[in-house]
């Protein structure tokens, strides 16, 4: 009996220390009590090379590993450059055709300099490339078969060495760029501005093909920009041509991080290579962290780099706070040493759900919002205003909004002879279009309030953006009681009549007015917009035919011009309206550039056009906003766009995730971010008790049935035992 009674206690011991464990949970008990970061990916990397790389997904690990000159402020709004590897921002000179510097403000400037000032104490990650032997000599810069044999991974070498970042590693990162066979998405763009690099670009693409050819590696070294010049270890200077102030931001873009050429050869390797061991697979960079483990198809792991800079938390004063809308909380850590989080996990999560239901246990720290799991994380007042949910708030989640610095719009192409031109009757028709689009009804069906109606091609945040009155697009919205109101039917059906299509009838033909739009909606989860974008044209009385087709299909028809409707989006590269007016410039009008223009719906005005070439180039001041305001007025007027919408981000964080601040520019926030991990601990154990109240009443139901059964067995035998004797 006593036997049972202690296998009871003890099962009550271990089921009361089973109280503090969590069952379930899909990470190392070790790394959840530790400084690590949980998050998770959904599409695997590709390509990790930053001269390569042009998707959001693969910037999330390059920009946490790669330093490119200058960053954005991580508080900061607007948004604001600063030196990252620099000891100041780049001292910028103007200069003439015969190179003799002169005004910034001179009409004579043909080319202005960039002088880029390197810090000293920056140091890369630890990797074999830099391994040198007593002669000087990379040590593996010539891998024999029995050495690759061994190898399968970085962690393979059995040497790991460092050196300081050097002018040479940003001017060989150009000469990449510059390589055809690289496949850089922005050579094109910059050999428009870096003097000689169109050149260069020609002449080491084809010696690049001859070296192959051979199965010889490629040394950048010996080869040159005219435009780009090493002027000692911690000096660079990069000519372009004309001004182009935007040159800053892209000198924050991860196509400019730092290569070191040791890298770039030891990778070359035909025996790495073999192995997909290579600079697109295994990055080298100077930045808060390194990749400690590649392995898309399940877990990417980044740690931080031991040998990292001094980098301070930025504080800034009452008054920037104000504007940006800062919180306390965000500036706390202010002049702390960077990184906070020693460890980021990331795990590839394929589908939603699972990730949304591991986020509500607590065992990843942040998550989006999917469509499935909107209504449950988020509530909309009968205002319009966002919140969390009863259930989100009980858990301490904070939910982060910021609208992104892009638009979304449909586009009327301007050599249509319908829906394009620009005489009164044309603009009137495409005026009364516009009011007839109903986008808040749009981003209330399909964007779940995700967004805010645009007034126009610039988003907020961006200079030239304005709030209020004076920032309404005042064909399409009317200004009543503080706030925007569109514009009633009837007005879009009087200005409809005034294009000469009175209820959609043609006053010409006595026939109802057809347009066609152009769209990649093929799927059954398109059909709902489809209907309400013919249901918008249908108010007007104007029948709206669709045209489905594939994405090349559809790319290849606006790029000539074979379209009268579609619709298109577009994300920032660097926070500048022009990045945005460009999209309207008659000189990028895509029919004429052989598709090669940005500019989809072909709009010509040439006032906006001069305009235009006059403010691409000037900094923000007083001006610049003067003239910005009647490219605007001039854009709304004509009509060639229906404006759409700039979409909003929402982000769910645990409360123990902190510093957390949404930062569209910026592609290298983690290091701003800490962990509270004894809090997430706590909370894990308490969102995830495993219920072994069943498991122990059946184990005292077997123990009682066993016991019985023992008794019975003992009781029968002792009868047996009586008869036997009698």
């Amino acid at each position: 009996m006593y036997r049972y009674f202690f296998s009871f206690l003890f099962l009550l011991s271990f089921s009361i220390s089973l109280q503090s464990a969590v069952w379930n949970s899909p990470h190392e008990e070790k790394k959840v009590k530790s400084n690590t970061l949980f998050s998770a990916f959904s599409l695997p990397p590709k390509r990790l090379d930053p001269v390569i790389s042009y998707n959001a997904n693969e910037w999330a690990f390059i920009g946490q590993i790669y330093e490119p000159p200058l960053q954005y402020n991580y508080l900061k709004r607007p948004y604001e450059l600063e030196p990252l590897t620099l000891v100041q921002m780049p001292i910028v000179r103007y200069l003439d055709a015969n190179g003799t510097e002169v005004d910034e403000n001179s009409g004579h400037v043909a080319y202005t300099e960039y002088t880029l000032r390197l810090r000293e104490d920056i140091r890369y990650q630890n990797h074999p490339a830099f391994v040198k032997n007593e002669t000087g000599e990379l040590f593996y810069g010539h891998l024999d078969e029995k050495t690759l044999s061994a190898i399968d991974t970085l962690d393979d070498f059995e040497k790991m060495s460092t050196r300081r970042l050097k002018a040479e590693d940003y001017a060989y990162a150009i000469k990449r760029m510059a390589v055809r066979q690289n496949h850089s998405p922005i050579l094109d763009a910059m050999m428009e501005y870096i003097v000689g690099l169109d050149t260069f670009s020609k002449k080491i693409s084809r010696i690049a093909q001859e070296k192959k050819g051979k199965g010889e590696r490629l040394d950048l070294r010996p080869y040159s920009i005219e435009g780009v010049r090493v002027v000692d270890e911690r000096s660079l200077v990069i000519r372009i041509k004309g001004r182009y102030p935007q040159f800053l931001y892209w000198l924050s873009m991860n196509f400019f991080a730092p290569i070191p050429w040791e890298a770039d050869l030891f990778y070359q390797q035909k025996g790495l290579v073999a192995k997909n061991i290579t600079l697109n697979w295994f990055p080298v960079g100077t930045g808060p962290y390194y990749l400690a483990q590649n392995n898309p198809n399940r877990v990417m792991r980044l740690k931080a780099n031991p040998n990292f800079h001094e980098e301070k938390y930025p504080s800034i004063n009452d008054e920037e706070a104000k504007r940006a809308e800062i919180t306390s909380d965000l500036r706390e850590d202010a002049g702390k040493r960077l990184p906070f989080i020693e460890e980021i996990i990331y795990s590839l999560e394929k589908e939603s759900i699972p990730l949304w239901n591991k986020f509500l246990q607590g065992y990843y720290d942040a998550s989006g919002i999917s469509s499935e799991a909107f209504d449950q994380a988020v509530q909309i007042s009968s205002s319009g205003t966002m919140g969390l949910s009863e259930t989100m708030r009980k858990k301490g989640i904070e939910l982060k909004s910021s609208v992104q610095p892009s638009i979304f719009y449909m586009a009327f192409n301007m050599v249509d002879p319908i829906v394009g031109g620009y005489t009164e009757s044309a603009k009137k028709l495409r005026q009364a279009i516009s009011i007839a689009q109903n986008e808040e009804e749009y981003i209330s069906i399909f964007m779940n309030e995700r967004g805010i109606a645009a007034q126009g091609p610039i988003p907020p945040g961006i200079f030239g953006y304005e709030e209020g009155e004076a920032g309404t697009n005042k064909v399409v919205y009317d200004w009543k009681d503080g706030k925007r109101v569109r514009k009633p039917m009837e007005v879009a059906k009087k200005l409809l009549a005034e294009a000469g299509y009175p209820n959609g009838i043609s006053a010409k033909t006595g026939k109802q007015l057809k347009l066609f739009y152009d769209s990649t909606a093929t799927g059954p989860d398109d059909r709902a917009l489809m209907d309400w974008r013919r249901k918008q044209f249908a108010k007007l009385g104007i029948q709206l035919v669709i045209r489905a087709t594939d994405y090349n299909r559809f790319q290849d028809k606006v790029r000539k011009g074979k379209t009268q409707l579609f619709s298109w989006g577009w994300n920032a590269d660097y926070p500048d309206p022009e990045n945005f007016l460009f999209l309207l410039y008659g000189g990028n009008a895509s029919v004429d550039t052989n598709g090669a223009g940005i500019n989809s719906s072909n709009y010509k005005n040439p006032e906006f056009d001069r305009l235009f070439d006059e403010i691409k180039t000037m900094k923000n001041t007083p001006e610049r906003k003067e003239k910005i305001e009647k490219m605007l007025q001039i854009a709304r007027e004509d009509a060639p766009w229906v404006w759409g919408f700039h979409p909003k981000s929402l982000a769910l964080s645990h409360a123990w995730f902190r510093n957390v601040l949404p930062n569209a520019m910026a592609n290298n926030t983690l290091k701003y971010k800490k962990i509270d991990a004894a809090l997430r601990v706590k909370r894990q154990q308490e969102w995830n008790q495993p219920v072994i109240l069943p498991l122990v009443l059946l184990f005292v139901f077997v123990l009682l049935m066993g016991w019985l059964l023992y008794r019975a067995y003992n009781n029968r035998q002792k009868s047996v035992i009586i008869r036997e004797e009698k």
